[in-house]
């Protein structure tokens, strides 16, 4: 028998898995329709108007990125440990306007929730990192988006803060071009060398963070800080070449959403 908590959890990401796909749900491949610039008219407090199918990023009720504080979280041990199951396959980098994405080709693997897998499709950096712990916010987020059979999404994000350079971005920066937008080869990328480094993470229900904002985003943050070297990080920023200091949209309210932390020891770690 399930938990009264248990049965929750999966009444409310079976709902969620259920809901007629969006047309729009995939994020935009190109990003020069808006920006993070509060005085162009074009910043996030715009992005809802200026195309009519954005409109979740104004009257959505379950909108990304949000704040994840400790004391509000629930440890649910049943969540379990995250299954990656990913294997090597030809990628090419993609300067999407406003951030850097690395776009797999074929198929590079899935990771497993609630039983139904998602096939990763992409990955990419916000700078600084778009969800807060307790009010704070480090210098870089990695989003990695999985998409399911059904259309539904699945996003993975892991945090950076200043030190030792992060091996995968190493790899991938000599391959960056500033301002450029078309696609460049870049061979073989194992998504295994995303690193995590922690088998605790945050679960929540929200949306992507850029237009159209879809929400039933099943949104996985791992607990642990990562490393990045600064030089990484400004090249990121550099590379986009957009005007913008960084590309991180403004935390969003939590309203009554629950946040699911898992743990094997089943206690958070503030």
């Amino acid at each position: 028998m399930l938990g009264k908590t248990s049965a929750l959890v999966l009444c409310f990401l079976l709902s969620t898995l259920l809901l007629p796909l969006c047309r729009s749900s995939e994020e935009v491949d190109d990003e020069h329709e808006f920006d993070y610039l509060r005085e162009s008219g074009r910043g996030p407090e715009y992005w809802g108007k200026i195309n009519p199918e954005w409109t979740a990023c104004d009257h959505g009720e379950m909108q990304s990125p949000i704040d994840l504080l400790h004391k509000r979280v629930e440890v649910l041990p049943n969540l379990g440990r995250l299954r990656r199951k990913y294997k090597p396959t030809e990628a090419a980098v993609i300067n999407r306007g406003h951030d850097i994405m690395v776009k797999w080709k074929e198929d590079p693997g899935y990771i497993v929730i609630n039983g139904t897998k998602f096939n990763l499709k992409q990955c990419h950096w916000h700078s600084p990192s778009e969800h807060t712990f307790n009010g704070s916010r480090y210098m870089l987020e990695l989003h990695m988006v999985h998409i399911s059979v059904t259309g539904k999404i699945a996003a993975v994000g892991i945090t950076y803060k200043y030190g030792r350079p992060d091996p995968f971005l190493a790899k991938l920066l000599p391959h960056i071009r500033v301002n450029e937008t078309a696609e460049v080869e870049v061979g073989i990328i194992n998504p295994k060398d995303i690193k995590i480094g922690s088998r605790k993470y945050f679960r929540y229900m929200g949306s992507l963070t850029i237009p159209p904002c879809t929400e039933g985003v099943i949104w996985t943050i791992v607990k642990k800080v990562r490393t990045a070297s600064r030089e990484q990080v400004r090249a990121l920023r550099e590379a986009v070449d957009d005007g913008c200091e960084e590309n991180a949209r403004p935390i969003q309210p939590k309203e009554d959403r629950p946040v699911w932390f898992y743990t094997p020891t089943g206690i958070v770690a503030s």
